[in-house]
């Protein structure tokens, strides 16, 4: 039989019946890669000579890597995922994939699932060894692979054309400081103040949109924590890759099927705190978990982190107050913002340009009440430091970064540190100034 006439779907189902029903995909997923891509390629030249079929080598070679993938993989998003240059994975429905690309999202050309069937199996082979599910009763899940990467599911009846799976690509190597600072994400004079806002403890929330790179800076100021301090992380599904070696990752877990056993954010924020921790740093507040967040950053946790969706750091302290009024605890607002005020030090805001690129945009001190309202300090507007301005009313940051050991003076917001020559945009240059003029100017 000639190649062109063979019915590929055919051979690739027996293929993988015969495997499934010799090794199954536990026993190949024992096998080191070469072995388990062999013992494909054996029972793939079976299956054709039972057919009498030929195929090309490099038909066969396809055919053997696209069983592998779909026995011990993940189907035929498997070499999206090993494509360094996606970050994101998008399936809506079997047959429309796309994937984001350098911050730009585009069509997966020819990747097909074989149906709505394919899909939903390979969302209940990623769910199922984590003790989810995902059904009728069911019909969202959120998950994680064995390497970190987030992935999110929904099926019918609430998803309109077919099962849709999205998945956030975790990166083999975490981002560092000076990686951030060659991509333009962040200058080198603002991640070398928010290093010292981590070094001097103060309490840090980092707001902005969905895929703006909250986590991923997250993960780069958790960098300049110091070795010696006891971590505890909290998430919905684990993210951060702490550096240190003294940390505790905790992740949440829904009800199971009865609908029982759920942990939720905020039970394990109250259960962190008698785990002794030297920070508690929660992957992301959405709920009423930030009461007891803000608790515990007033009660000797300082340096604590968060993340928390928003357009800009004034609707991040909005949305942390609204989030705080969802629990369960009748609290005033007025209450509430004063908890904010004397918790929350520092707010660091991302942003996702039209170009893709993910970017610091501001940088804003929190000083505490004016009136009833909440004072914020902008220091940093738009990624770039206007050398010109001063901060008279940054007293409280200036106070604790003196007070818990650094004075050194923050770059970016001293006078000393200059733009180019003729830039017209004010880009952020180099600092010229002394190290030790932090008392005097922020005054």
């Amino acid at each position: 039989m000639i190649e062109t006439s063979v019915d590929m779907r055919h051979i690739r189902g027996r293929v993988r019946e015969r495997l499934l029903a010799g090794d199954g995909p536990q026993g190949l997923d024992r096998l080191p890669a070469p072995a388990r891509r062999m013992r494909v390629r054996e029972h793939a030249l079976a299956v054709l000579r039972d057919e009498r079929t030929i195929l090309s080598s490099s038909a066969l070679t396809e055919l053997v890597n696209q069983v592998s993938d779909e026995v011990v993989g993940l189907g035929p998003i498997e070499r999206l995922l090993r494509d360094p240059e996606v970050s994101e994975v998008m399936v809506n429905g079997a047959d429309d994939v796309y994937v984001e690309r350098k911050g730009r999202i585009e069509k997966a050309e020819g990747l097909l699932f074989e149906g709505e069937e394919q899909v939903l199996h390979l969302i209940e082979r990623i769910v199922a060894p984590l003790g989810l599910r995902v059904d009728e009763s069911s019909p969202y899940v959120d998950a994680r692979l064995q390497d970190g990467s987030r992935v999110n599911a929904i099926i019918p009846p609430l998803s309109l054309c077919g099962p849709v799976m999205t998945i956030r690509k975790f990166a083999l190597r975490p981002f560092s400081p000076d990686d951030l600072i060659a991509s333009g994400s962040v200058p080198r004079p603002i991640m070398d103040l928010l290093a010292k806002c981590v070094r001097a403890r103060l309490n840090i929330l980092v707001s902005g949109g969905t895929g703006s790179g909250k986590t991923t800076l997250l993960n780069v100021l958790s960098s300049f924590v110091l070795p010696s301090e006891r971590l505890i992380t909290i998430e919905d599904a684990a993210e951060l890759r702490l550096s240190q070696p003294h940390v505790i990752a905790l992740e949440s877990r829904p009800p199971n099927v009865e609908g029982r056993g759920e942990v939720t954010i905020r039970a394990l924020v109250h259960n962190a705190l008698r785990m002794r921790p030297d920070r508690i740093i929660v992957g992301e507040v959405r709920g009423g978990e930030a009461l007891d967040m803000l608790q515990a950053m007033n009660t000797g946790h300082e340096g604590s982190m968060s993340t928390a969706h928003a357009n800009s750091p004034e609707d991040a302290l909005g949305r942390l107050e609204t989030m705080a009024l969802m629990s369960d605890v009748d609290l005033p607002a007025a209450h509430v913002r004063e908890q904010i005020a004397a918790a929350i030090d520092l707010v660091v805001h991302t942003s996702r340009r039209a170009d893709g690129a993910r970017v610091v945009t501001h940088v804003s001190a929190l000083e505490g009440l004016r009136g009833r309202n909440l004072h914020l300090v902008e220091l940093v507007s738009g990624g770039r430091v206007d050398p010109t301005r001063r901060f008279p009313d940054a007293r409280r940051l200036r106070g604790r970064l003196a007070e818990r050991g650094d004075r050194g003076a923050p770059s970016g917001l001293l006078p000393g540190f200059e733009s180019s020559p003729g830039s017209a945009q004010r880009d952020v240059g180099r600092w010229t100034g002394s190290l030790r003029r932090l008392g005097g100017v922020l005054e």
